[in-house]
């Protein structure tokens, strides 16, 4: 039985006093996690480091460039290889220009720890992808001065 590659992204937990930006995923078959709520980033790029796909994948979905992040943790499953980076949001959420996604929006603690939220844009409410609800509440254990 053969498998596929396991593939490596760079992601962010992007926290403002208000809440977590996360983006609700489009709504598309063959995508991990379709039409539910999740971190910004992506893949990297052939030799490229996780550093730099972080800084890429955010100008590239969000137009924006965090002045400082910290290395979180490492998540890996047979599927992903996951670096997640913490960095403050330190502009208004009007600012940032969506290129990928469904929606976005900033999410409390408490729709990470059920696990849902409303989407304006879908006009439903979406799912967490599980993996991704499970870093986010591992961030707030860790993080409880960066709470919202």
């Amino acid at each position: 039985m053969s498998h596929s590659p396991q593939i490596e992204v760079a992601i962010a937990i992007l926290y403002t006093p208000q809440g977590f930006l996360m983006q609700l995923r489009d709504n598309i078959p063959g995508i991990i996690y379709p039409g539910c709520w999740g971190l910004f980033g992506g893949h990297l790029e052939p030799g490229e480091t996780p550093e730099s796909a972080l800084i890429r994948e955010l100008n590239e979905e969000i137009g924006y460039q965090p002045a400082t992040y910290t290395k979180f943790n490492f998540y890996a499953d047979e599927r992903v290889l996951r670096h997640v980076f913490a960095a403050p949001l330190v502009v208004d959420i009007k600012q940032l220009n969506l290129q990928e996604g469904w929606d976005f929006g900033l999410l409390t603690v408490a729709d990470i720890e059920c696990g849902y939220c409303y989407s304006p844009v879908a006009q439903q409410v979406r799912p967490l992808g599980k993996v991704h609800q499970r870093i986010m509440l591992d961030f707030t254990e860790r993080s409880p001065s960066i709470q919202t």
